[in-house]
C-alpha cells in the first residue's frame, strides 16, 4: 500500500484509511478510517461502519467488508455503552457490551467506533498486548482507560497509547457535572475546562484530561491528539455537529509471526 497525503499528525494509505504517527513496535499495526471511500450516503456518506445510527445495514455490510481488505484479522465489534468495561478479545464471542477490548494474539483486532468521543489505542514495547478503548466523558471520568491498562497486565511504563481525532477544546461545551465528575477525582483536570460566559457551562478538553489520567496511570508516552472531529467535516464524523451521523472506526492489532 503506498501513501497517499498527510494530514493532521494522519498518514493516508488509500481512501478512508489512515495510519496513525505513533511508535509502533515491530509487530503490532494500527489504522484510522475517515469518512471517505466507503458505500453510504446521505448523512452517513460515506465509509460509515456503524451498524446501530440508522444506515442501510447493506452499506454497512459493505464498508465493513472493505476495512477487512486492510486487517490481518476480523474486528471484535463492541456494543459501547459509556461504560468502563474491558473485553478480553481472545476469548469474547458476539458483541460484547462493553467499551474497551484487549487482545494477547493476531486472531482478532481490537477496536472502537467514535464520532466525537475519544478513541485510545494501545500496545506494549515487546508486542505481546493491544487494546483500544472508547472513551466518552462518563467512560473516561468512570476509568475506562485506567481499567483497560490494567486487563493488559503489564507494567505501565511499557505502554504505549494514542489518542484519535475527537471533539476538540474549542467545540465540547458541557455542564458544572462534568468539570465535577472530573475535578473532585483528580484537581488537576481543572486545568481541562475553560468557563464560557454562561454561567455554568465549560468548554472541555478531552484530550488533556485523557492525557492526565494515563499519566497518573504511569502510562507517559502518549501520541496522538488535537484533530477536532467537530471541525473537520470532510474528513470525520461529528454527532454534536450533525446529529444524525456515521461512526469511523481506530484500530490495533498484533500482526501475525
Amino acid at each position: 500500500m503506498t501513501t497517499r497525503s498527510r494530514q493532521g499528525g494522519l498518514l493516508e494509505i488509500a481512501p478512508g484509511l489512515v495510519r496513525p504517527e505513533w511508535d509502533l513496535p515491530a509487530g503490532v499495526g494500527a489504522l484510522l478510517t475517515t469518512r471517505s471511500g466507503g458505500e453510504s450516503s446521505g448523512a452517513y456518506a460515506h465509509f460509515n461502519l456503524g451498524d446501530h445510527v440508522g444506515d442501510d445495514p447493506a452499506a454497512v455490510a459493505a464498508n465493513r467488508a472493505r476495512l477487512r481488505k486492510f486487517l490481518p484479522a476480523d474486528p471484535l465489534w463492541l456494543e459501547q455503552v459509556h461504560g468502563a468495561d474491558v473485553a478480553d478479545a481472545d476469548r469474547c464471542a458476539g458483541v460484547p457490551r462493553v467499551d474497551a477490548a484487549v487482545a494477547r494474539s493476531a486472531a482478532r483486532a481490537c477496536v472502537v467506533l467514535t464520532a466525537d468521543c475519544l478513541p485510545v489505542l494501545f500496545c506494549d514495547d515487546d508486542a505481546r498486548v493491544v487494546a483500544a478503548a472508547h472513551a466518552g466523558w462518563r467512560g473516561l471520568a468512570a476509568g475506562v482507560l485506567e481499567n483497560t491498562i490494567s486487563a493488559m497486565d503489564v507494567a505501565p511504563e511499557r505502554v504505549r497509547a494514542w489518542i484519535g481525532p475527537a471533539i476538540g477544546p474549542r467545540a465540547f461545551e458541557v455542564g458544572d457535572e462534568v468539570r465535577a465528575a472530573f475535578v473532585a477525582d483528580d484537581p488537576l483536570a481543572e486545568t481541562a475546562f475553560v468557563a464560557r460566559a454562561l454561567p455554568g457551562k465549560w468548554l472541555a478538553d478531552l484530550f488533556l484530561l485523557a492525557r492526565l489520567r494515563l499519566n497518573r496511570a504511569g502510562v507517559m508516552r502518549v501520541s496522538g491528539g488535537g484533530v477536532c472531529t467537530a471541525s473537520t467535516a470532510e474528513h470525520f464524523y461529528s454527532y454534536r455537529r450533525d446529529g444524525v451521523t456515521g461512526r469511523f472506526a481506530s484500530l490495533v492489532w498484533l500482526e501475525k509471526g
